[in-house]
Protein backbone atom coordinates (compact mmCIF):
# COMPACT_ATOMS: atom_id res chain seq x y z
CA UNK A 1 0.00 0.00 0.00
CA UNK A 2 2.78 2.40 0.99
CA UNK A 3 4.69 1.48 -2.19
CA UNK A 4 1.59 2.42 -4.21
CA UNK A 5 1.43 5.82 -2.49
CA UNK A 6 5.07 6.48 -3.27
CA UNK A 7 4.50 5.39 -6.87
CA UNK A 8 1.56 7.77 -7.19
CA UNK A 9 3.54 10.67 -5.72
CA UNK A 10 6.42 9.89 -8.07
CA UNK A 11 4.04 9.82 -11.05
CA UNK A 12 2.52 13.19 -10.11
CA UNK A 13 5.96 14.76 -9.57
CA UNK A 14 7.23 13.37 -12.86
CA UNK A 15 4.14 14.72 -14.62
CA UNK A 16 4.70 18.17 -13.12
CA UNK A 17 8.34 18.14 -14.16
CA UNK A 18 7.36 17.12 -17.69
CA UNK A 19 4.81 19.94 -17.83
CA UNK A 20 7.43 22.43 -16.66
CA UNK A 21 9.93 21.22 -19.23
CA UNK A 22 7.24 21.44 -21.90
CA UNK A 23 7.01 25.21 -21.54
CA UNK A 24 7.52 26.92 -24.87
CA UNK A 25 7.07 30.33 -26.44
CA UNK A 26 5.28 30.83 -29.76
CA UNK A 27 5.40 34.24 -31.46
CA UNK A 28 3.53 35.53 -34.50
CA UNK A 29 5.27 38.45 -36.22
CA UNK A 30 2.92 40.50 -38.42
CA UNK A 31 4.65 42.83 -40.86
CA UNK A 32 4.07 44.53 -44.21
CA UNK A 33 6.34 42.92 -46.77
CA UNK A 34 4.54 43.66 -50.05
CA UNK A 35 3.40 46.92 -51.63
CA UNK A 36 4.40 50.48 -50.71
CA UNK A 37 4.47 49.68 -47.00
CA UNK A 38 7.30 47.21 -47.49
CA UNK A 39 9.77 50.12 -47.34
CA UNK A 40 9.14 50.20 -43.60
CA UNK A 41 8.55 46.46 -43.38
CA UNK A 42 12.11 45.75 -44.48
CA UNK A 43 13.47 47.79 -41.58
CA UNK A 44 11.05 46.22 -39.13
CA UNK A 45 12.13 42.74 -40.20
CA UNK A 46 15.82 43.70 -40.18
CA UNK A 47 15.62 45.04 -36.64
CA UNK A 48 13.63 42.03 -35.44
CA UNK A 49 16.08 39.53 -36.91
CA UNK A 50 19.10 41.45 -35.61
CA UNK A 51 17.51 41.37 -32.15
CA UNK A 52 16.97 37.62 -32.41
CA UNK A 53 20.57 37.12 -33.53
CA UNK A 54 21.87 39.18 -30.60
CA UNK A 55 20.07 36.88 -28.17
CA UNK A 56 21.22 33.68 -29.87
CA UNK A 57 17.97 32.70 -31.62
CA UNK A 58 18.54 31.36 -35.14
CA UNK A 59 15.84 28.72 -35.66
CA UNK A 60 12.68 27.28 -34.13
CA UNK A 61 13.57 25.49 -30.92
CA UNK A 62 16.29 27.96 -29.94
CA UNK A 63 15.50 29.79 -26.72
CA UNK A 64 14.13 33.20 -25.87
CA UNK A 65 13.35 33.98 -22.26
CA UNK A 66 14.93 30.66 -21.33
CA UNK A 67 12.37 28.52 -23.20
CA UNK A 68 12.29 26.95 -26.68
CA UNK A 69 10.75 29.44 -29.08
CA UNK A 70 9.03 29.15 -32.46
CA UNK A 71 8.31 32.16 -34.67
CA UNK A 72 5.65 32.49 -37.37
CA UNK A 73 5.48 35.27 -39.97
CA UNK A 74 2.61 37.02 -41.72
CA UNK A 75 2.18 39.85 -44.25
CA UNK A 76 -0.81 42.18 -43.81
CA UNK A 77 -0.24 43.85 -47.22
CA UNK A 78 -1.36 47.12 -45.55
CA UNK A 79 -4.93 45.79 -45.53
CA UNK A 80 -7.04 45.41 -42.40
CA UNK A 81 -8.89 42.32 -43.62
CA UNK A 82 -5.66 40.56 -44.55
CA UNK A 83 -4.15 41.51 -41.20
CA UNK A 84 -7.12 40.02 -39.36
CA UNK A 85 -6.83 36.76 -41.30
CA UNK A 86 -3.11 36.50 -40.58
CA UNK A 87 -3.64 37.10 -36.87
CA UNK A 88 -6.46 34.57 -36.82
CA UNK A 89 -3.99 32.01 -38.20
CA UNK A 90 -1.48 32.93 -35.52
CA UNK A 91 -4.04 32.49 -32.76
CA UNK A 92 -5.95 29.41 -33.94
CA UNK A 93 -3.51 27.42 -36.06
CA UNK A 94 -0.15 28.40 -34.58
CA UNK A 95 -1.38 28.82 -30.98
CA UNK A 96 0.90 31.80 -30.39
CA UNK A 97 1.47 33.37 -26.99
CA UNK A 98 2.61 36.69 -28.51
CA UNK A 99 1.60 38.71 -31.55
CA UNK A 100 4.35 41.24 -32.39
CA UNK A 101 5.23 43.75 -35.10
CA UNK A 102 2.40 45.64 -36.90
CA UNK A 103 3.24 48.87 -38.69
CA UNK A 104 -0.15 50.39 -39.44
CA UNK A 105 -2.58 51.73 -36.85
CA UNK A 106 -5.69 50.76 -38.83
CA UNK A 107 -4.42 47.17 -38.92
CA UNK A 108 -3.58 47.34 -35.21
CA UNK A 109 -7.08 48.53 -34.35
CA UNK A 110 -8.56 45.74 -36.48
CA UNK A 111 -6.65 42.93 -34.75
CA UNK A 112 -6.20 44.12 -31.15
CA UNK A 113 -9.51 42.85 -29.74
CA UNK A 114 -8.93 39.39 -31.21
CA UNK A 115 -5.48 39.18 -29.64
CA UNK A 116 -6.69 40.36 -26.24
CA UNK A 117 -9.67 37.97 -26.32
CA UNK A 118 -7.28 35.06 -26.84
CA UNK A 119 -5.21 36.14 -23.79
CA UNK A 120 -2.13 36.51 -26.01
CA UNK A 121 0.30 39.38 -25.51
CA UNK A 122 0.31 42.13 -28.15
CA UNK A 123 3.75 43.74 -28.57
CA UNK A 124 3.73 46.71 -30.93
CA UNK A 125 6.96 47.43 -32.76
CA UNK A 126 5.41 50.46 -34.44
CA UNK A 127 1.69 51.28 -34.43
CA UNK A 128 0.54 53.25 -31.38
CA UNK A 129 -3.07 54.39 -31.89
CA UNK A 130 -4.59 56.73 -29.33
CA UNK A 131 -7.48 54.43 -28.29
CA UNK A 132 -5.05 51.67 -27.22
CA UNK A 133 -3.21 54.19 -25.06
CA UNK A 134 -6.46 55.44 -23.51
CA UNK A 135 -9.95 54.04 -23.19
CA UNK A 136 -9.14 50.75 -24.95
CA UNK A 137 -5.85 50.11 -23.15
CA UNK A 138 -5.22 46.51 -22.10
CA UNK A 139 -3.05 44.68 -19.55
CA UNK A 140 -2.01 42.48 -22.50
CA UNK A 141 -0.37 45.37 -24.40
CA UNK A 142 3.25 46.50 -24.56
CA UNK A 143 4.82 48.93 -27.03
CA UNK A 144 8.51 49.18 -27.82
CA UNK A 145 7.89 52.03 -30.29
CA UNK A 146 5.83 55.14 -29.47
CA UNK A 147 2.34 56.53 -29.10
CA UNK A 148 1.37 57.95 -32.49
CA UNK A 149 0.77 61.56 -31.44
CA UNK A 150 4.12 62.10 -29.76
CA UNK A 151 6.41 62.37 -32.79
CA UNK A 152 4.10 65.07 -34.14
CA UNK A 153 3.80 66.77 -30.77
CA UNK A 154 7.58 67.07 -30.92
CA UNK A 155 7.35 68.46 -34.48
CA UNK A 156 4.89 71.09 -33.24
CA UNK A 157 7.29 72.08 -30.47
CA UNK A 158 10.15 72.25 -32.98
CA UNK A 159 8.13 74.55 -35.25
CA UNK A 160 7.39 76.76 -32.24
CA UNK A 161 11.10 76.92 -31.38
CA UNK A 162 11.86 77.89 -34.96
CA UNK A 163 9.35 80.72 -34.79
CA UNK A 164 7.02 79.39 -37.49
CA UNK A 165 3.91 81.58 -37.50
CA UNK A 166 1.78 79.72 -40.07
CA UNK A 167 1.64 76.17 -41.38
CA UNK A 168 -0.31 73.81 -43.62
CA UNK A 169 -0.92 70.21 -42.51
CA UNK A 170 -0.89 67.06 -44.66
CA UNK A 171 -1.49 63.42 -43.66
CA UNK A 172 -3.12 60.23 -44.98
CA UNK A 173 -6.74 59.64 -44.02
CA UNK A 174 -6.53 56.78 -41.49
CA UNK A 175 -6.07 56.35 -37.72
CA UNK A 176 -2.34 57.05 -37.75
CA UNK A 177 -2.73 60.16 -39.89
CA UNK A 178 -5.49 61.56 -37.72
CA UNK A 179 -3.50 60.85 -34.54
CA UNK A 180 -0.45 62.64 -35.91
CA UNK A 181 -2.32 65.72 -37.09
CA UNK A 182 -3.99 65.89 -33.68
CA UNK A 183 -0.60 65.60 -31.98
CA UNK A 184 0.85 68.45 -34.02
CA UNK A 185 -2.16 70.68 -33.37
CA UNK A 186 -1.88 69.95 -29.66
CA UNK A 187 1.53 71.61 -29.31
CA UNK A 188 1.81 74.03 -32.24
CA UNK A 189 1.05 77.63 -31.22
CA UNK A 190 0.99 79.33 -34.63
CA UNK A 191 -1.81 79.52 -37.19
CA UNK A 192 -2.89 76.42 -39.10
CA UNK A 193 -3.92 77.71 -42.54
CA UNK A 194 -5.46 74.42 -43.61
CA UNK A 195 -5.36 70.64 -43.47
CA UNK A 196 -5.63 67.95 -46.13
CA UNK A 197 -6.13 64.25 -45.41
CA UNK A 198 -5.15 62.38 -48.59
CA UNK A 199 -5.83 58.74 -49.40
CA UNK A 200 -3.59 56.06 -47.90
CA UNK A 201 -0.97 55.01 -50.45
CA UNK A 202 -1.14 58.30 -52.40
CA UNK A 203 1.89 58.98 -54.59
CA UNK A 204 0.69 61.95 -56.67
CA UNK A 205 0.67 65.12 -54.57
CA UNK A 206 0.16 67.76 -57.25
CA UNK A 207 -3.22 68.83 -55.83
CA UNK A 208 -1.78 69.17 -52.32
CA UNK A 209 1.24 71.11 -53.58
CA UNK A 210 -1.02 73.44 -55.54
CA UNK A 211 -3.02 74.14 -52.39
CA UNK A 212 0.19 74.94 -50.49
CA UNK A 213 1.26 77.31 -53.27
CA UNK A 214 -2.02 79.20 -52.92
CA UNK A 215 -2.05 79.31 -49.10
CA UNK A 216 1.61 80.45 -48.85
CA UNK A 217 2.30 79.12 -45.31
CA UNK A 218 5.66 79.75 -43.67
CA UNK A 219 5.97 75.96 -43.30
CA UNK A 220 4.37 72.68 -44.30
CA UNK A 221 3.99 69.69 -41.98
CA UNK A 222 3.51 66.22 -43.45
CA UNK A 223 3.06 62.75 -42.00
CA UNK A 224 3.63 60.36 -44.91
CA UNK A 225 5.16 56.97 -44.10
CA UNK A 226 6.98 54.69 -46.54
CA UNK A 227 6.47 55.17 -50.30
CA UNK A 228 4.11 58.11 -49.66
CA UNK A 229 6.94 60.07 -48.05
CA UNK A 230 9.41 59.21 -50.80
CA UNK A 231 7.01 60.46 -53.47
CA UNK A 232 6.06 63.62 -51.59
CA UNK A 233 9.57 64.81 -50.79
CA UNK A 234 10.73 64.29 -54.38
CA UNK A 235 7.71 66.21 -55.71
CA UNK A 236 8.21 68.90 -53.09
CA UNK A 237 11.76 69.46 -54.30
CA UNK A 238 10.72 69.50 -57.95
CA UNK A 239 8.02 72.09 -57.18
CA UNK A 240 10.59 74.51 -55.69
CA UNK A 241 8.11 75.23 -52.88
CA UNK A 242 11.02 74.94 -50.48
CA UNK A 243 11.91 78.54 -51.46
CA UNK A 244 8.53 79.64 -50.11
CA UNK A 245 7.96 77.32 -47.14
CA UNK A 246 10.03 75.27 -44.71
CA UNK A 247 9.26 71.54 -44.63
CA UNK A 248 8.71 69.58 -41.40
CA UNK A 249 8.16 65.84 -41.75
CA UNK A 250 7.37 62.93 -39.43
CA UNK A 251 7.74 59.26 -40.46
CA UNK A 252 8.56 60.47 -43.97
CA UNK A 253 12.34 60.98 -43.98
CA UNK A 254 14.17 58.35 -41.95
CA UNK A 255 16.58 55.48 -42.38
CA UNK A 256 13.99 53.48 -44.32
CA UNK A 257 13.42 56.18 -46.98
CA UNK A 258 16.61 58.25 -47.02
CA UNK A 259 18.39 56.35 -49.78
CA UNK A 260 15.27 56.38 -51.99
CA UNK A 261 14.67 60.12 -51.50
CA UNK A 262 18.31 61.07 -52.00
CA UNK A 263 19.55 64.66 -52.00
CA UNK A 264 15.97 65.98 -52.04
CA UNK A 265 15.93 65.28 -48.28
CA UNK A 266 18.90 67.55 -47.48
CA UNK A 267 17.88 70.58 -45.44
CA UNK A 268 14.55 69.15 -44.25
CA UNK A 269 13.65 68.77 -40.59
CA UNK A 270 12.06 65.93 -38.70
CA UNK A 271 11.70 64.48 -35.21
CA UNK A 272 12.45 61.02 -33.88
CA UNK A 273 12.51 58.95 -30.69
CA UNK A 274 15.97 57.62 -31.56
CA UNK A 275 19.17 59.62 -31.93
CA UNK A 276 21.55 57.82 -34.29
CA UNK A 277 24.42 59.96 -32.99
CA UNK A 278 24.05 58.74 -29.39
CA UNK A 279 27.35 57.55 -27.91
CA UNK A 280 25.58 54.97 -25.71
CA UNK A 281 27.49 51.69 -26.19
CA UNK A 282 24.21 49.87 -26.87
CA UNK A 283 23.46 52.29 -29.68
CA UNK A 284 26.93 51.99 -31.14
CA UNK A 285 26.68 48.19 -31.04
CA UNK A 286 23.28 48.33 -32.74
CA UNK A 287 24.56 50.69 -35.45
CA UNK A 288 27.66 48.59 -36.09
CA UNK A 289 25.66 45.35 -36.22
CA UNK A 290 22.94 46.76 -38.48
CA UNK A 291 25.29 48.43 -40.94
CA UNK A 292 27.51 45.35 -41.13
CA UNK A 293 24.54 43.05 -41.80
CA UNK A 294 22.36 45.23 -44.03
CA UNK A 295 24.79 47.85 -45.42
CA UNK A 296 22.43 50.77 -44.80
CA UNK A 297 21.49 53.32 -42.18
CA UNK A 298 18.96 51.88 -39.74
CA UNK A 299 15.80 53.65 -38.62
CA UNK A 300 13.67 54.05 -35.51
CA UNK A 301 11.47 51.31 -37.00
CA UNK A 302 14.41 48.90 -36.85
CA UNK A 303 15.26 50.00 -33.30
CA UNK A 304 11.72 49.34 -32.06
CA UNK A 305 11.62 45.85 -33.61
CA UNK A 306 15.09 45.08 -32.21
CA UNK A 307 13.82 46.17 -28.79
CA UNK A 308 10.65 44.07 -29.13
CA UNK A 309 12.84 40.96 -28.99
CA UNK A 310 14.62 42.33 -25.91
CA UNK A 311 11.32 43.08 -24.16
CA UNK A 312 9.78 39.66 -24.86
CA UNK A 313 12.94 37.87 -23.76
CA UNK A 314 13.17 39.89 -20.53
CA UNK A 315 9.47 39.47 -19.71
CA UNK A 316 9.45 35.70 -20.14
CA UNK A 317 12.64 35.36 -18.11
CA UNK A 318 11.13 37.49 -15.33
CA UNK A 319 8.23 35.02 -14.89
CA UNK A 320 10.51 32.00 -14.88
CA UNK A 321 9.67 30.92 -18.42
CA UNK A 322 5.96 30.41 -17.67
CA UNK A 323 4.01 31.27 -20.79
CA UNK A 324 0.53 30.32 -19.60
CA UNK A 325 -0.13 33.82 -18.19
CA UNK A 326 0.87 36.48 -20.71
CA UNK A 327 -0.62 39.26 -18.60
CA UNK A 328 2.08 38.42 -16.05
CA UNK A 329 4.69 38.69 -18.80
CA UNK A 330 3.30 42.07 -19.84
CA UNK A 331 3.33 43.21 -16.22
CA UNK A 332 6.97 42.15 -15.85
CA UNK A 333 7.96 44.06 -18.99
CA UNK A 334 6.14 47.20 -17.89
CA UNK A 335 7.55 47.14 -14.37
CA UNK A 336 11.08 46.63 -15.63
CA UNK A 337 13.39 48.85 -17.64
CA UNK A 338 13.79 48.40 -21.39
CA UNK A 339 17.51 48.27 -22.18
CA UNK A 340 17.58 49.88 -25.61
CA UNK A 341 19.92 51.62 -28.05
CA UNK A 342 17.83 54.62 -26.94
CA UNK A 343 18.96 54.16 -23.31
CA UNK A 344 17.24 52.74 -20.23
CA UNK A 345 13.54 53.39 -20.80
CA UNK A 346 10.63 53.19 -18.36
CA UNK A 347 6.99 52.43 -19.08
CA UNK A 348 3.88 54.44 -18.36
CA UNK A 349 0.99 52.57 -16.74
CA UNK A 350 -0.69 52.05 -20.15
CA UNK A 351 2.20 50.04 -21.62
CA UNK A 352 3.70 52.85 -23.70
CA UNK A 353 7.27 54.07 -23.24
CA UNK A 354 8.28 57.34 -21.63
CA UNK A 355 11.20 58.38 -23.82
CA UNK A 356 13.06 61.37 -25.31
CA UNK A 357 12.16 62.87 -28.68
CA UNK A 358 14.84 64.68 -30.67
CA UNK A 359 15.03 67.18 -33.47
CA UNK A 360 16.83 65.91 -36.56
CA UNK A 361 18.12 67.37 -39.81
CA UNK A 362 19.21 65.62 -42.99
CA UNK A 363 22.84 66.36 -43.85
CA UNK A 364 25.31 65.16 -46.45
CA UNK A 365 28.50 63.84 -44.89
CA UNK A 366 32.03 64.35 -46.17
CA UNK A 367 31.87 60.96 -47.89
CA UNK A 368 28.74 62.02 -49.77
CA UNK A 369 26.40 59.76 -47.78
CA UNK A 370 23.22 61.16 -46.26
CA UNK A 371 22.72 61.07 -42.50
CA UNK A 372 20.03 62.08 -40.04
CA UNK A 373 21.91 64.36 -37.67
CA UNK A 374 20.55 64.24 -34.14
CA UNK A 375 19.91 67.56 -32.43
CA UNK A 376 18.70 68.57 -29.00
CA UNK A 377 16.04 66.72 -27.05
CA UNK A 378 12.62 68.32 -27.43
CA UNK A 379 10.87 66.53 -24.54
CA UNK A 380 10.49 63.28 -22.62
CA UNK A 381 7.05 62.65 -21.09
CA UNK A 382 4.16 60.17 -21.02
CA UNK A 383 1.54 60.33 -23.75
CA UNK A 384 -1.62 62.36 -23.16
CA UNK A 385 -4.00 59.38 -23.30
CA UNK A 386 -2.77 57.51 -20.23
CA UNK A 387 -5.25 59.11 -17.86
CA UNK A 388 -8.10 57.67 -19.96
CA UNK A 389 -6.80 54.14 -19.42
CA UNK A 390 -9.26 52.43 -17.03
CA UNK A 391 -7.61 51.76 -13.63
CA UNK A 392 -8.37 48.04 -13.86
CA UNK A 393 -6.26 47.82 -17.03
CA UNK A 394 -3.25 49.67 -15.68
CA UNK A 395 -0.10 47.91 -14.59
Amino acid sequence: MRLGIFASVFTIAAGAAAAASAQELRIGFLNTTTGGGAVIGTHLENGWKLGLERLGWAKDGDKLGGVPTSIFYGDDQLKTDVGKKEVEKFLTRDKVHVVAGIIWSNVMMAVADDVFASKALLVSANAGPGPLAGEKCSPLWVSTAFQNDQMSEAAGELANKDGVKSIYLLAPNYQGGKDNVQGFRRTYKGKVLGETLFKVGETDFQAELSRVRVEKPEAVYIFAPAAMGVAFVKQWTASALGKQSKLYTVYSIDGSTLSAIGDAAVGTYTTANWNADSADPRNQAFLKGYQAKFNSMPSFYAVAAYDAVTAIDAGVKAVGGKTDDMAAVARAIRKGTLSSPRGDLKYSHNGFLVQPYYEQAVIKQADGKLWLKGGQMIFSRPDVYGEKCPPANRL
